[in-house]
């Protein structure tokens, strides 16, 4: 049986960046110090801008376009298209039938009840 120095299951992780040997630099730190406008997309330098402002054209392009398009086909919120629609077309029915856009009599008074007045 081995006697061990600290809690049962725990084991020694390595010190500095997880799969780099302690001798070799991060990749990234290398391509930062060959192009200092590295963007991350490749080492050459050319390459890199390249397909950095091909990232941004697309991104922004299908960001403006979707989100312009899913804006536009959003419902009516409200329903306040539908209201003006179905106005104009009541409007239209009454006039070609000669009634009066409003009715005089809305609702009929002979069932209204009024309080009295004193």
């Amino acid at each position: 049986r081995r006697s061990s120095a600290g809690p049962v299951g725990a084991m020694t992780l390595p010190r500095g960046p997880l799969g780099a040997e302690p001798h070799e630099e991060e990749p990234m730190a290398v391509a930062q110090r060959k192009n200092p406008d590295y963007h991350g997309f490749s080492e050459d330098p050319r390459v890199d801008v390249m397909n950095m402002r091909a990232v941004f054209f697309c991104g922004i392009s299908i960001a403006i376009v979707l989100g312009s398009a899913f804006l536009h086909y959003l419902p009516d919120y409200g329903l306040k298209k539908w209201s003006r629609r179905e106005a104009e077309r009541l409007i239209r029915e009454r006039e070609s039938q000669g009634l009066p856009l409003i009715p005089p009599y809305y609702y009929d008074p002979k069932k209204l009840t009024l309080p009295q007045l004193d």
